[in-house]
C-alpha cells in the first residue's frame, strides 16, 4: 500500500495489491480521474487520458488549451457552469445569486492511517500502517471556499474511501445547494448498473440494468436510507458475473437521504456520483464554518460480485462495526413480539423465558408494549417508564426473574417516535418534526421527534440512560417505524429549515456515540420496520441489524441474499417465526425456517411455551448445531452458489478464513416431479484439502468438491433444504 505523488506530471498513485487509483493534475489545476482498476506500474500513466478538440458546443475554459473541456474531462469533483453540462459533485450559492464556482488545486497532503470524520460514522484504523490518505487541498479565492478531497487506501482491503469537507474562509456566507461524497469518470459507459431495492417486508432485490444515454438514480427522498433503496449502486462489466468480471462499488455510510448517479454522456463515458440527496437540501455555510460529507466506500474487484461482496464485510465487519460485539459471537435469543403482540404480563414473558432456556436459548428480548399505556400502536410512544399494570413490580423484577433463569435480558425501544396520545406530546408539541400551520401527517399513529434540536436528544437520552440503569440489560433492539413528513424544525431559521433532515441523522448519530459508549456491554441492534435502514451508517453504532420484519424462511432467502451484496452475516438478525407466517401466511417446515436462519445471528420469534415434544427436540438440536457454527456463521468468508433471482432454488456457503471449516446450505422451493440430479459446485475451499462431511463416510479432495461439486439428494416436497458441514481431515 501507498500513495505516491510525481510532481512533474501531477500524478497521485494510490495503490495497494488489488487495485490502482490514479489522479492527474490537468494544467496544474485541476485534478482529473486517468485510472481505477486493476493494479498498475507507474510507467506511462500520464498518457492515459486521451484529448481531442471538440465543437463550440464544449467550451474551452483554457483559451491557449482548446483541446480541455470540462463537458469531456474526467474529473475528481466537477463543478456545473464552467462548460462541464453533466452531473455535478457540488453547487454553491453566492450572496449576488449566482452560483457560479471553480475550484483549483493549491495544495495536497499524504497522511498516515486514516483520520475520522467530525460528527459522522465512517470506516477506521487500529494502527497508522494499514491505510494511508491523501488530502486534495481546493480553493476557490474569489469567495475564499477552500474544499478539502479526502481519499483513503488500505493496505488490506480493496477498498478506497471518500469524503469532502468545506471550509468557508470568505467574509460572506455560502449556502451548500450539492455537496456529494465522490464522484468517478469512467472513460466508458459499457456497463450495468447493480442496485439494491424493494419496499417494507421484501427489502433488498438486486436489479441489474444496462447503462443507457441520460442518468439512472437511485435515491431516498424519505428522510431514511429506507426499504425501497439501499444507499449502494455497482457497475458491472459486461461479462461480469459472481466469479468474474469487472466491478466497481460505491457504499454510503450514511442513514438518511441519498442519491447516486449513473450518467451516460455524448461520447459513452460514464460518471457515478453519490452523497446526501440534494433534493430539498441546503446547508448555510457562514463566514469560518466548515461541512463535513458522509463518506463512500469504493470497492473494486476483477473476481465479480462475490469477491467484491467479500471486501465489503470483511472491511465492514472489522472496520467499521465496533464495540465489545465486533469480535464476539453474538447470542441465541427469543422475542415475544409475534407470541404475545401488546397482550402479556410478568409470568408470561417468565414462561416464554423458562422454555427458552430448557432449549438452549441464552437471550430473552422484550418487545413493544412495556412502557406508558401501550396496549396497541396508538399511545406512548415518548413515555419511557414501565407500565406497572403489565409489569407491576417493575422491569427490575422481570429482569431479575429472566436472569434467574440463566438468560440475559434485552429490551425493545422507539426513541425517535412520539405518539400524539403521549405525556411527551402534550409538554412539548413542538418536539416533534412539523411545519407551522400543516397538518402532522402520522404514519403508525405516531410522529417524529426532531432530533436535529440538542434538547430533544439529551433528553431522550436521559430517558433510555435511566431504563438501562435500572437493571441489566445487555441488549437493545433500536427501532424506527415510519419515514419524514413535514420535514421542519421549530429551532432553525427560515434560512436553515433545509438543514432539518441531514441535523436529524447527526443529532441521532450523537445519541448512539453517547449510549454506545455509555453502555459498551450492551449489544445494540438497528431496526427500522426490519431493514428500512440497513445501512453501514447505522452498523458503525450497531453491528447488527433486523434484516425484514417478513421472517417467511422463502422470502428471506431472497433479502438474505440481497443483503449479503454489500453486508456481512454478522450484521444480519435472522429468526425463526411461527407458521402460519405472519407476513405471507405460508407454512414451511421447523427444519427449513431453522435452517435459513443459521445464515445470520440466529433466534426465533414465537411461542415458545406451545412446542411439542418433537419440536423441542428439533429446536434443541437447532440451538446445539449453531452454538457450534456461530464462530463460522458470523465471522467466515461467505461465497454465494444458486441465487433465488435466478431460479427455484437458493445456495451459499461460508467458509472460515483458514480454509479448514465450511458450512454449505441449500434450499429449494418447489419440488419437481421426474427432477433432474444435482451437483452444486462449492468455492471457497482449499483444492489441496482433504475435507470429511458430516454424515457422510469418506473423505472429499477438496478439487473434487470445488470442480466435480456435491450431489444433492433425498429432498422430497415443496421448501425444503439442507445443509453440510465440512471439515478439513487432519
Amino acid at each position: 500500500m501507498q500513495i505516491s505523488f510525481e510532481p512533474t506530471q501531477g500524478i497521485f498513485h494510490l495503490q495497494n495489491k488489488q487495485m490502482s487509483y490514479v489522479i492527474q493534475l490537468i494544467h496544474q489545476a485541476y485534478p482529473a480521474h486517468v485510472y481505477w482498476g486493476r493494479p498498475i506500474r507507474p510507467g506511462q500513466l500520464g498518457t492515459i487520458i486521451q484529448y481531442k478538440e471538440r465543437c463550440s458546443f464544449h467550451p474551452n475554459p483554457i483559451v491557449e488549451d482548446r483541446k480541455i473541456t470540462f463537458d469531456t474531462l474526467p474529473q475528481e469533483y466537477p463543478a456545473y457552469g464552467t462548460s462541464d453540462y453533466r452531473e455535478p459533485a457540488y453547487q454553491v450559492a453566492l450572496p449576488n445569486g449566482s452560483t457560479i464556482t471553480e475550484l483549483v488545486y493549491e495544495n495536497h497532503r499524504i497522511i498516515p492511517g486514516k483520520p475520522a470524520l467530525e460528527g459522522l460514522p465512517a470506516t477506521y484504523v487500529e494502527s497508522d500502517d494499514e491505510a494511508q490518505t491523501l488530502e486534495l487541498e481546493l480553493v476557490d479565492k474569489l469567495i475564499g471556499l477552500r474544499v478539502f478531497l479526502s481519499y483513503t487506501i488500505f493496505k488490506d482491503h480493496a477498498a478506497i474511501t471518500r469524503s469532502v469537507r468545506f471550509v468557508n474562509e470568505g467574509s460572506a456566507s455560502l449556502k451548500l445547494l450539492r455537496a456529494y461524497s465522490a464522484s468517478v469518470d469512467f472513460e466508458h459507459g459499457d456497463f450495468d448498473l447493480l442496485q439494491l431495492s424493494g419496499a417494507w417486508v421484501r427489502e433488498r432485490d438486486i436489479v441489474r440494468r444496462p447503462l443507457a444515454p441520460g442518468t439512472l438514480t437511485v435515491e431516498s427522498r424519505r428522510g431514511s436510507s429506507s426499504h425501497q433503496h439501499n444507499p449502494f449502486v455497482a457497475l458491472l462489466s459486461k461479462d461480469a458475473g459472481e466469479d468474474h468480471g469487472d466491478v466497481y462499488g460505491f457504499s454510503l455510510v450514511y442513514s438518511g437521504n441519498f442519491a447516486a448517479h449513473a450518467e451516460v454522456g455524448p461520447y459513452g463515458t460514464a460518471r457515478v456520483s453519490m452523497g446526501i440527496n440534494s433534493f430539498d437540501f441546503s446547508w448555510l455555510l457562514e463566514s469560518g464554518q466548515q461541512f463535513q460529507t458522509p463518506e463512500a466506500v469504493m470497492v473494486y474487484s476483477s473476481e465479480g460480485l462475490g469477491n467484491m461482496s467479500r471486501s465489503y464485510h470483511k472491511l465492514y465487519r472489522t472496520r467499521l462495526s465496533r464495540g465489545e460485539f465486533r469480535d464476539r459471537v453474538r447470542p441465541v435469543l427469543v422475542n415475544n413480539w409475534e407470541a404475545t403482540y401488546f397482550q402479556f404480563n410478568a409470568d408470561k414473558i417468565e414462561s416464554i423465558a423458562k422454555a427458552g432456556k430448557e432449549l438452549g436459548i441464552e437471550l430473552f428480548v422484550l418487545d413493544d408494549g412495556w412502557f406508558g399505556k401501550r396496549d396497541s400502536d396508538n399511545s406512548s410512544l415518548g413515555d419511557w417508564v414501565v407500565d406497572k399494570t403489565k409489569l407491576p413490580n417493575g422491569l427490575e423484577d422481570l429482569v431479575a426473574r429472566v436472569n434467574d433463569l440463566g438468560l440475559e435480558f434485552g429490551l425493545w425501544f422507539e426513541p425517535e417516535m412520539v405518539s400524539p396520545d403521549s405525556d411527551l406530546y402534550r409538554k412539548h408539541p413542538d418536539w416533534c418534526l412539523h411545519v407551522p400551520d400543516r397538518r402532522r401527517t402520522e404514519g403508525r399513529q405516531q410522529l417524529i421527534l426532531d432530533f436535529s434540536r440538542a434538547d430533544v436528544c439529551e433528553e431522550i437520552t436521559a430517558m433510555i440512560r435511566r431504563i438501562l440503569q435500572s437493571a441489566p440489560i445487555t441488549y437493545i433492539k433500536w427501532d424506527m417505524n415510519r419515514n419524514m413528513t413535514e420535514i421542519g424544525s421549530a429551532a432553525l431559521p427560515p434560512e436553515r429549515q433545509r438543514e432539518t433532515a441531514h441535523r436529524y441523522m447527526l443529532g441521532l448519530y450523537g445519541v448512539l456515540e453517547k449510549l454506545t459508549t455509555e453502555f459498551p456491554h450492551i449489544l445494540f441492534e438497528s431496526c427500522s420496520g426490519g431493514g428500512g435502514r440497513f445501512d453501514p451508517g447505522m452498523l458503525h453504532y450497531m453491528p447488527q441489524t433486523w434484516t425484514s420484519d417478513n421472517s417467511d424462511a422463502i422470502s428471506r432467502l431472497k433479502i438474505q441474499y440481497g443483503t449479503s451484496i454489500v453486508y456481512p452475516i454478522s450484521s444480519m438478525g435472522a429468526h425463526v417465526s411461527a407458521v402460519p407466517n405472519h407476513q405471507v401466511h405460508r407454512n414451511t417446515s421447523l427444519e427449513m425456517r431453522g435452517d435459513v436462519a443459521m445464515s445470520g445471528n440466529f433466534g426465533y420469534e414465537l411461542d415458545l411455551t406451545v412446542f411439542t415434544d418433537e419440536e423441542k427436540e428439533i429446536v434443541k438440536k437447532q440451538i446445539a448445531d449453531y452454538k457450534q457454527l456461530r464462530p463460522l456463521v458470523q465471522f467466515g468468508d461467505m461465497y454465494r452458489l444458486l441465487s433465488p433471482f435466478e431460479g427455484n432454488e437458493t445456495a451459499w456457503m461460508i467458509v472460515s478464513e483458514d480454509k479448514s471449516q465450511a458450512m454449505v446450505a441449500y434450499f429449494r422451493v418447489l419440488a419437481e416431479a421426474n427432477a433432474a440430479t444435482k451437483t452444486l459446485r462449492l468455492k471457497g475451499l482449499n483444492p489441496e484439502f482433504d475435507y470429511q462431511i458430516a454424515g457422510i463416510p469418506g473423505e472429499y479432495p477438496g478439487d473434487h468438491l470445488l470442480y466435480a461439486g456435491l450431489p444433492v439428494a433425498g429432498l422430497h416436497g415443496d421448501f425444503q433444504s439442507k445443509i453440510w458441514l465440512l471439515e478439513r481431515k487432519q
